[in-house]
This record gives C-alpha cells, sequence and structure tokens, in this order.
C-alpha cells in the first residue's frame, strides 16, 4: 500500500510499517499499536473490544477493506475511537471477479485447461467439456448493493439475465434499470440459475447457505461467493457439489481462510477458487490504500472520514 504510506509521510506523521512476509500475531500487533495514535489494519486482524480497550489512546482505525465484521464497531464508539473503510472504489474489480468466476464455472475452463497438463487432451470430443449456457437465464443476488448491482449490470447487458434479489431494504432504481425483482431468499433459491452473494457479512447471517439452502437450489445451478467465506457452510458446499445437488461453484473465499491445500474442492472438476483476490488490481488496491490513509489523516483531524464507518462517534 505504498500510495497511502508516502501520503501519511507527506502530511508529517511518523508510520510504522509491518514489515513481516506473514501478517502480525495478535501480541504482536497489540505490543506494536501500544502508544500509537492511528491503527491502519488488514481484514485479517481481529480489532475487537479487548484489543480496543488495550489501546484506548487510538482515536481512529482504519481498516483496509470496504467491509469491516473483524472490527467491534459498538466498543471503538464507545471508547470515542473512528473507525473507516474503503466502499466504492473496489466495486468494478469485485463485480468482475465474480463475473470472471461465473463464466470460468459455467464453461469448465480451469478443469478443461487441467486436461492438457494431465495428458487428458486427446482431440476433440463432441460431447467433451460440456459447459453451460446464460443467455436468458436467471441471476440471483443476495445483497444489492454496489457490487451486487455492477455483477448484475454485466450479466444483464452481456447474457440479458433476468435479475432477482434479497436486500434489507428495496432497491427501485435498480430495478428499473436492471429489470430486477425483489423476492424472498428460499424464492431466490428456488428460480436462480446462478446465486451470487453480496451482503455486508453479520454474526447472524453465518452459514447462510447450508445443506437447507443448497437443497432448494436447482440441480444445474452455480453458486458464487466473492463476498465472506463465513456466508456459507463449507463441507455443506462440498457435499451438495459431490452429490449434484449443484452444478457448479465459484469462490473467491472460503471458510476458513486459507483454505488448506488438501482440500477436496481444490480438485473437484466444477469448482474455481482464488486465494480473497476480488480487490487485487493495482489500481484497486492503490486507492484503497490512499483512502485508508486519508481516514487515518481525518480521524486524527476530528474530520469527516472518506469511509466513515461509526460518524455519531464524536457526538
Amino acid at each position: 500500500m505504498p500510495q497511502g504510506i508516502f501520503f501519511l509521510h507527506a502530511q508529517g506523521y511518523e508510520v510504522e510499517v509491518w514489515a513481516g512476509a506473514q501478517p502480525p500475531t495478535r501480541d504482536e500487533l497489540l505490543a506494536r499499536t501500544q502508544g500509537a495514535d492511528a491503527l491502519l489494519c488488514l481484514l485479517d486482524d481481529k480489532i475487537d473490544a479487548d484489543f480496543l480497550h488495550q489501546n484506548p489512546q487510538l482515536k481512529v482505525v482504519s481498516n483496509y477493506a470496504v467491509g469491516y465484521n473483524n472490527i467491534d464497531v459498538a466498543a471503538a464508539t464507545q471508547l470515542g475511537i473512528a473507525v473507516g473503510n474503503t466502499p466504492d472504489v473496489l466495486t468494478d474489480a469485485t463485480a468482475d471477479l465474480a463475473f470472471a468466476l461465473l463464466l470460468a464455472v459455467a464453461r469448465k475452463v480451469l478443469d478443461s485447461h487441467r486436461t492438457i497438463g494431465q495428458n487428458r487432451w486427446q482431440g476433440w470430443e463432441p460431447m467433451g467439456h460440456l459447459g453451460l449456457d446464460l443467455r436468458g437465464k436467471t441471476l440471483g443476488i443476495v445483497g444489492l448493493g454496489r457490487i451486487g448491482q455492477a455483477l448484475a449490470q454485466r450479466c444483464h447487458a452481456a447474457y440479458d439475465m433476468d435479475i432477482l434479489y434479497t436486500a434489507q431494504s428495496p432497491k427501485p432504481e435498480a430495478e428499473k434499470r436492471l429489470k430486477a425483482k425483489q423476492v424472498s431468499f428460499n424464492e431466490l433459491l428456488r428460480q436462480s440459475d446462478v446465486v451470487s452473494v453480496h451482503a455486508s457479512y453479520r454474526p447472524e447471517l453465518a452459514e447462510l447457505f447450508n445443506k437447507d439452502a443448497f437443497e432448494q437450489m436447482k440441480p444445474t445451478a452455480i453458486f458464487i461467493n466473492t463476498a465472506r467465506g463465513g456466508f456459507h457452510n463449507e463441507q455443506h458446499l462440498q457435499e451438495a457439489l459431490q452429490s449434484g445437488q449443484l452444478w457448479g461453484a465459484g469462490l473467491d473465499v472460503t471458510n476458513p481462510e486459507p483454505m488448506r491445500p488438501d482440500h477436496p474442492l481444490l480438485t473437484m472438476p466444477n469448482v474455481v477458487i482464488t486465494p480473497h483476490i476480488a480487490s487485487a488490481t493495482l489500481e484497486t488496491r492503490s486507492q484503497m490504500s490512499y483512502i485508508a490513509a486519508q481516514n487515518i489523516v481525518f480521524g486524527l483531524e476530528k474530520k469527516p472520514l472518506v469511509g466513515f464507518v461509526n460518524p455519531g462517534v464524536w457526538g
């Protein structure tokens, strides 16, 4: 995140950067944060109430992500600590990856690629590597926020897909622009040919996609998750794919992370998994670092953050 570091240095701030190849342990992060005025953290850093109470001198915690379920926002607010995130900037990058996963699963891109390296490609096969057409199919979006709408736009424009969605509130503008229809979660599962998760993660939504949910989906359906691994039960997903209850899955997030290298999902022909890279473009990560750094500067100056998670923190 050099752009953000350069920005902080340019503003005259002393910056300590963790240089380890692996993220710091909790104890290491606690030790490094003692006496600091601000913390720029990652999704894997658990900034819970205990952590915050051990660092009450913090004025701002800036998350290098759009999600912030790794931070106890209520505890931070109680302690007068501003919390920031990096919204909007990673919308297109994440939607692009979800779209890429969908195409890769639907057309068996990864499995057919493997056949070459494994010397299983013997020539053109009339019935070999048959995938699924997407034109005219139904896309179900769980959480029609910015990223969900961006994926819906891609699928609607490219393949004239019908759009169903679930959300905490209606999205009339999206309904008009994308011809989207709000339905119940169960109806979305039953009617969709593709189900893609884009909701903000909350504890009550843990393993929303479990055995019961997968059993309601079409046997020709594809499951896409680029939001948080906690949304799906990985064992239940594996069983649904192995039994033919689901046609395929594309994941950029796993439960837990990182996924163990011998996990059966990694060798299944109808699954494509990437290592949490949805925002991994040069432009997006650079802009994320800049916003995260801006949040720190604005938080220290008690100005509104660019991504302000708890705007009422200062009363």
